[in-house]
Order: C-alpha cells, then sequence, then structure tokens
C-alpha cells in the first residue's frame, strides 16, 4: 500500500527529469565528436532510443526487469503495458514514492544505456540494424541485468551490490561497444573528427548535472545516503578530470581541454557503483584512479588497433568494472548502513563477489552483442557501404545536413579516437 512522502516523491520526479537530459547531453558529447558529415548519424541514436525505449519500456521492458523471477535471470510479463500498476501501487522497495515515478526513472536509464554503445561504432552502422540492435540488445542484455543486480534476481540475492549503474549500465554497455567494434571493423574512410569541441562541453554539462539525478535519485528517496552520494558525484568527476588533464598534459606535452571533458566523464562512470556505498575521501581516490585507469585503457585500446570512435570501453567499460571493484575495497557501512562493507572494513568476500560480477556481465554483454550483430547481419546489411562513408552518414543515410556548408568545409584535424589528436 503507498504511503506517499511529497518531498520524496517530488525529489525523484525532479531526478528523472535530470536523468532524461542526460540523453541529449550525450548526443551533444558524440555530435561534437565526429565529423562534420556525420552529426546528425551519430546524435538521431541519442534521440531514437528516447522514443524506442520508451515503446519497449512500456509494452515489456518494465514487467521483464521488475515483475516476477524466472530462474534468477529475467521477470515475466505480468506487468506488460503496465497492466496492474495504478495510482495506489508503491514503488518496489519504496512505499513512499507511487509506483509510476520508479517506472519513470528507471526508463530514463534504460533509454541512454543502449544510446553509449553508438559512439563506438559511429560512422558505420546501418540505421535500420542500428534499430534492431536496440530492441535485441535491450531485450537479451540490458533487461536481464536490471533483473538481476536490481530486481530481486541471482546476483542480488547474492549479495551483489550496484549502486547506480556500474554493471547494470556503464560495464555491459562498453563491452558490447568492444564486441561492436570487432564485428564492424574499422572505418574504411576517414572521418576528421571532432569537428566541434565547445559541442563536447555543452554535452559534458549536460551529462555531469544530470548524473546528480543519475547518482543520488538512485537511493530512491531524500536522506543522508542522497547527499553523500550527490556530493561523491562530483569529488570523483573533478578528480578525474583534473588526473586525465594532468596525464595527458605530461605525455602529449599540452593541456588539451577534450582530455579534462573524457576525464570527467570517466570519473562519472567509475563512482557511479559506489557513490552511495562510499565516504567523499574514496570517491577522490575513485575519481583520481579512473583519470589514470581509463586514459591509458584508450591508449591501449589504440595501440591495439581497435576502431571505438569515440572510446566508450576505455571509459565506461573500464570505468564501470573499475567502480565496481573499487567498490568491494572501499565500501563502508558507515556512510551506508543498509549497504555492504569492503575489503579494507573487513569482507574479503564482498570483493569477490564483485569481481566475479564484473567477468560475468562482461562475457554476457560481449557474447550476446556479438551474436545479435552476426544474427541482424541475416536479415538486414549492419556496416554502411564505402560510399556511403566517403558520403557521410548525414546524407546517405537521413538526407539531412547539419551545416549547409558541410561539403565545401576543409576538415583539419586528423582521423582517430580521443586520445589520437594532434599533440
Amino acid at each position: 500500500m503507498l504511503h506517499l512522502d511529497t518531498g520524496n516523491t517530488a525529489f525523484m520526479i525532479l531526478c528523472t527529469s535530470l536523468v532524461m537530459l542526460m540523453t541529449p547531453g550525450l548526443a551533444f558529447f558524440y555530435g561534437g565528436l565526429v565529423g562534420r558529415k556525420n552529426v546528425l548519424a551519430i546524435m538521431i541514436q541519442s534521440f531514437v532510443s528516447m522514443g524506442w525505449t520508451t515503446v519497449i519500456w512500456y509494452l515489456y521492458g518494465y514487467s521483464l526487469c521488475f515483475s516476477g523471477d524466472w530462474h534468477g535471470v529475467i521477470g515475466n510479463l505480468n506487468n506488460a503495458c503496465l497492466r496492474g500498476i495504478g495510482l495506489n501501487t508503491p514503488a518496489p522497495g519504496n512505499e513512499t514514492i507511487p509506483a509510476m515515478v520508479f517506472i519513470a526513472f528507471q526508463m530514463m536509464f534504460a533509454i541512454i544505456t543502449p544510446a553509449l554503445i553508438s559512439g563506438a561504432f559511429t560512422n558505420r552502422v546501418t540505421f535500420k540494424a542500428y534499430m534492431l540492435f536496440l530492441t535485441a540488445w535491450l531485450t537479451f542484455v540490458y533487461f536481464p541485468f536490471v533483473h538481476m543486480v536490481w530486481g530481486g534476481g541471482v546476483l542480488q540475492q547474492w549479495g551483489v551490490k550496484d549502486f547506480a549503474g556500474g554493471i547494470v549500465v556503464h560495464n555491459i554497455a562498453g563491452m558490447a561497444a568492444l564486441a561492436s567494434i570487432l564485428y564492424v571493423g574499422k572505418r574504411r574512410v576517414a572521418d576528421r573528427g571532432p569537428h566541434s569541441i565547445p559541442l563536447v562541453a555543452l554535452g559534458t554539462g549536460l551529462l555531469w548535472f544530470g548524473w546528480y539525478g543519475f547518482n543520488a535519485g538512485s537511493q530512491m528517496r531524500a536522506d543522508s545516503v542522497t547527499t553523500t552520494a550527490f556530493i561523491n558525484t562530483d569529488i570523483a568527476a573533478s578528480f578525474a578530470a583534473i588526473s586525465w588533464l594532468m596525464v595527458a598534459w605530461i605525455t602529449e606535452r599540452k593541456p588539451k581541454f577534450l582530455g579534462l571533458l573524457t576525464g570527467a566523464v570517466a570519473g562519472l562512470a567509475t563512482v557511479t557503483p559506489a557513490a552511495g556505498y562510499v565516504s567523499p575521501s574514496t570517491a577522490a581516490i575513485i575519481g583520481l584512479v579512473a583519470g589514470v585507469v581509463c586514459y591509458f585503457a584508450v591508449e591501449m585500446k589504440n595501440k591495439l588497433h581497435w576502431d571505438d570512435a569515440l572510446d566508450v570501453w576505455g571509459v565506461h567499460g573500464v570505468g564501470g568494472a573499475l567502480g565496481m571493484m573499487m567498490l568491494g575495497i572501499f565500501a563502508n557501512k558507515a556512510f551506508n548502513p543498509e549497504g555492504p562493507n569492503g575489503l579494507l572494513h573487513g569482507d574479503s568476500l564482498f570483493l569477490i563477489k564483485q569481481t566475479i560480477a564484473v567477468a560475468f556481465s562482461s562475457i554476457w554483454a560481449f557474447t550476446f552483442t556479438y551474436a545479435m550483430l552476426r544474427i541482424i547481419d541475416l536479415f538486414t546489411t549492419v556496416k554502411v557501404s564505402e560510399a556511403s562513408e566517403e558520403i557521410g552518414l548525414d546524407e546517405s543515410l537521413h538526407g539531412e545536413h547539419a551545416y549547409e556548408d558541410v561539403f565545401g568545409m576543409e576538415e583539419h584535424a586528423p582521423a582517430a579516437s580521443l586520445m589520437a589528436r594532434p599533440k
């Protein structure tokens, strides 16, 4: 029975709105990183998720995540089309807010997660294939992990903790990105991005702002843990931005604005699973480590010649996994009595559980993503033609242009990932 708390309800509506803002922020972030002929093609992949994922979430997504249980892996269809949910239905795990608010909040997570993946295979995938991929990936990767980690499934029952999406959002998106770029291969035509670092800065600002709702809202109420998650989010992002900037300054000889922005996102991704379970001092450590580790993960990717165009694996895949394991080390009941203690506070088993969960989620996301791309390729071509790449996907796939003078502009920046910019 719903015991309505208007303060908690208003807070969660605000947080839901903030998380919604992150997907347009991601579109701007990615849009600035690509060349002028591919801006709309990458941005539409974020915006279309806002529409199509909402449809899927309403039809069966929410129900598979939070209704019933099938062998601890997935839910059932009892709440398909939100059947059985009314004004007085309480949210799962919190009887002070309506279920409708919880449904909307979780829907925003479902919208942004597959959109993250699109940055890896930018300029290479047809729109029809992307729509099929979006549908299949949500159904066979995202929904099962929401259920397993947050919906009463096997990982939650085992004691795995993920405050706001280290596994559920970032790790599985990053591993899916890796599988995607290995399947579709390298770009055949150089994309001379980033075409607008100010656009990347705008996207970073929106992501950072929205992340307060992403992390603080995951407490599902306004209390002391919520405030800790809020400040931890900012601390980790700030320390990661500065540590990435400093490492890049040392190795590339110049302080790069793009590095500062990318480092902030790496810190945000890494602190996500731990935000409500650790102290602010630990958040600083997480941010510091994230900036350095994610930087060198991206550098390793470049040396291996993986064409992860916008470094989704290095920032989100590595960041999400790192955050989960650092939670296993630093978790502290003093900052969340309902949370766990980590290795440094007497529970080494918790670190083992977190590590196994990361390995399991990585294998699942990589395998299912690679397999579904092969299956999609049987029905419609996944990779665009070389001619489409040459023209640019804005024109060849969508018949639109972000800039009127796009074909008259010479692009000077060399094509590469975030790490391979002019020194």
